[in-house]
């Protein structure tokens, strides 16, 4: 049985190279019956193999040419080294799948809108959270399907009801810090906001009175981006919806008093302002202020997964090393909201003349058959409940200590809000970072940001 993989660098919607290789399918030789249990192995065995010639006789029924476009190369690499389209044909031996490596993300967006267009996206496609809603009337519902049964986030990014893709991998945030001297400072986990300014607080005070150049909470704002999981992330947190910034789209004063951003910023400037960030924040970026996190000039780090491996290219010692998850509620009988990022939405399209085949490609990928080898060769982390995946011991005490936690399936902004944000040049991170110069006016930045808002959304006609 031929197996074809495409890769491709698309310079136009519809062009690609083809590669084509042959395989061949594998089994797994079964044991022998013990003992005493011959008569009903054999009866079992006999009810197996009905079920599987089932099966294949169904599978056989599927056929055609299934193309999947991705710009991963991780997944790419996997695919090649893995024979990813001859597994699928052991139990599909008459669907074929064309694989389409398209250059980078920017390439790939490019393409699937001019493909979209021209009636003729790939069968089966990737997304982010911000694109979904871009494609959404290009995507048939999986809703029904047992990936999405399977999976821990897919639920939590539908559109209308609908779930338009299957996130491959998952992503957390965490608050890093050191144990040793969170008890040297007499300081404990925090479990709200008001206990996380607190123990901050009593950080600075205690350190830093041996130490001028001692950061409570390390934030390198000369970067400004590092600030993202205050001004970013803490609106959706505060609101417990993901979708806060297409919910901010549609609304003409989204940064008012007594709306969830106006809480959650002013809950960032207080925190910013009070000198838990050492003396010089707008003078350190990301780099300077992990390196010094990891030598103990500083209790608090705020980062992503990612950000652990950074840590320890800094230090020999990670035995004090601890994480939680930022605890942004206001007490302890609020839903402990924790932020999680779904990635590589796989969604069958409206334009494929084979969806039943592609569905079921859909479903084999995130199956025992193709999955759990997958993830554990990416570093992320897994999406699927029936498929876990081990966390570091460092990031996984941040579950331990709060087995309670609310998802919040987080999404970067839509069409809509990307083209306000645009118009009105309203940037969160250099928001933040803002927030650290002398003068700066909380109420009036957000007074002003209400006023351009109201006038990009009637210029750009966004209801």
């Amino acid at each position: 049985m031929k197996k074809r993989i495409i890769a491709s660098i698309l310079t136009c919607a519809m062009t690609a190279s083809l590669l084509i290789g042959c395989g061949s399918a594998g089994g797994n030789a079964s044991e022998a019956p013990a003992a005493g249990m011959e008569e009903t192995t054999a009866a079992e065995d006999a009810e197996g193999s009905e079920e599987s010639a089932a099966t294949a006789a169904s599978n056989e029924e599927l056929s055609g040419t299934l193309t999947f476009a991705i710009w991963d190369n991780n997944l790419n690499d996997f695919i090649e080294e893995n024979d990813m389209v001859g597994k699928f044909q052991e139990q599909y031996p008459n669907v074929d799948v064309e694989v389409e490596k398209i250059k980078d993300d920017s390439e790939y967006w490019n393409a699937m809108k001019m493909r979209a267009s021209a009636n003729q996206l790939p069968d089966i496609m990737f997304n982010k959270p911000f694109t979904l809603s871009r494609f959404k009337d290009y995507l048939i519902d999986l809703s029904g399907t047992e990936a999405c049964a399977n999976n821990e986030l897919a639920s939590g990014y539908a559109l209308d009801g609908k779930v338009l893709g299957i996130p491959m991998t998952s992503g957390y945030e965490y608050v890093f810090y050191w144990k040793d001297m969170f008890e040297e400072a007499g300081v404990e986990v925090p479990a709200t906001w008001p206990e996380f300014e607190a123990a901050a607080k009593t950080l600075q005070d205690y350190f830093g009175k041996e130490n001028p150049d001692f950061m409570a909470i390390a934030c390198g704002l000369k970067d400004e981006w590092p600030d993202y999981p205050y001004m970013e992330f803490m609106p959706a947190l505060e609101s417990a919806n993901g979708q806060n910034w297409n919910t901010m789209a549609s609304q003409d004063a989204p940064f008012a008093e007594g709306t969830d951003i106006n809480k959650a910023y002013n809950k960032v400037y207080n925190l910013f302002t009070s000198g838990v960030l050492g003396k010089d924040p707008l003078g350190l970026g990301n780099d300077q202020v992990t390196s010094l996190f990891a030598a103990k000039s500083a209790a608090i780090l705020a980062l992503g997964d990612w950000g652990l491996q950074n840590i320890m290219n800094g230090t020999d010692d990670i035995s004090q090393l601890g994480t939680f998850y930022l605890p942004t509620r206001n007490t302890e009988s609020d839903p402990y909201n924790v932020i999680v990022q779904g990635d590589s939405f796989m969604g069958v399209t409206t334009h494929s003349k084979n969806q039943e085949a592609a569905v079921a490609f859909v479903e084999w990928f995130y199956s025992e058959a193709w999955y759990p080898s997958y993830i554990n060769y990416v570093s992320s982390a897994s999406s699927m409940k029936n498929f876990p995946k081990d966390k570091d011991p460092v990031l996984a005490e941040s579950d331990t200590l709060c087995p309670d936690k609310a998802l919040v399936m987080y999404d970067g902004g839509g069409d809509d809000f990307t083209a306000i944000q645009n118009e009105t040049t309203f940037d969160y991170k250099k928001l933040g970072a803002q927030m650290m110069t002398e003068g700066f006016d909380l109420n009036a930045a957000l007074d002003e940001l209400n006023t351009k808002w109201a006038e990009a959304r009637a210029k750009l006609g966004i209801q």
